[in-house]
């Protein structure tokens, strides 16, 4: 089975909530143009995700999630957090979820968020572990997963 790469969960869940809100609406929370404040999330989100994955470039080293890293990244963004590329899709997608207003647009933002804690980030993590060992317990130690 091919394996989905986190840029396209983006998409598929983004497609999803279109469709939601297009077929089967749920409660409407947020109404035009109340709804348009979701740009601000949008677009920061798009940028942070940009960004971590510049600093990816820019250190030389692979961004393919399954596949085996070659550098312990821990410029920029990863300062900060230790999956900023995954913080700026859930903010983007947040912010999605606000320009369509709906409740199942939350849902997806929120299985999303499930996804990748669960399954990304904990594979991963685990692949990390085993190939930098101290150096990224010490990485993990003092940096958030999240924020």
């Amino acid at each position: 089975m091919k394996k989905i790469i986190p840029p396209v969960l983006f998409v598929i869940c983004i497609v999803i909530m279109v469709g939601l809100w297009w077929v089967f609406p749920m409660v409407q929370l947020v109404t035009f143009p109340v709804s348009l404040v979701g740009i601000l999330p949008f677009i920061v989100g798009l940028g942070v995700a940009k960004r971590g994955s510049d600093v990816f470039e820019k250190a030389g080293t692979n961004i393919e999630t399954f596949e085996e890293p070659n550098l312990l990244v821990t410029d920029g963004l990863y300062r900060i957090s230790r999956n900023p590329m995954y913080l700026g899709f859930l903010t983007a997608l947040l912010g999605v979820a606000v320009m369509l207003g709906n409740f199942s647009s939350i849902l997806v933002v929120i299985g999303f968020f499930i996804v990748t804690d669960r399954w990304y980030i904990k594979f991963e993590e685990e692949v990390m572990a085993k190939t930098f060992g101290d150096r990224y317990a010490e990485y993990k130690a003092k940096t958030r997963r999240w924020l």
